[in-house]
């Protein structure tokens, strides 16, 4: 898998996959997933936590590092596609609709 060649769908697929094979479905309400994200939010933070601008942009170039905030960004992700799934919430019009608002909140100059 890559962002080039995976969709969205799949992505959500691979998660629901993932929920199901572990009977996690129980767990999974809409209080508890959005928990859960704020979790691993947190736990990405820790990451960028007291450095600087120049230092956060470094992180890239730190494969180690990297990798950490990988681990976390997917954690996080991966929450938001379950959330999506467990509300049947199609995430591609959701986030069209949210740049609209934004175009219109946020001109562009």
């Amino acid at each position: 898998m890559n962002d080039e060649q995976t969709t969205v769908s799949e992505l959500k697929e691979t998660v629901e996959q993932s929920v199901r094979e572990r009977n996690w479905q129980q767990f999974h309400s809409p209080k508890n997933l959005s928990m859960a994200l704020a979790v691993e939010a947190a736990e990405l933070l820790e990451h960028f936590q007291w450095l600087t601008m120049e230092e956060s942009m470094g992180i890239a170039e730190d494969p180690e590092k990297l990798a950490g905030v990988g681990e976390e960004l997917a954690d996080v992700i991966c929450y938001s596609l379950a959330m999506a799934n467990r509300l049947e919430l199609d995430l591609s019009a959701a986030i069209e609709r949210k740049m609209e608002k934004n175009r219109l909140k946020y001109p562009a100059p």
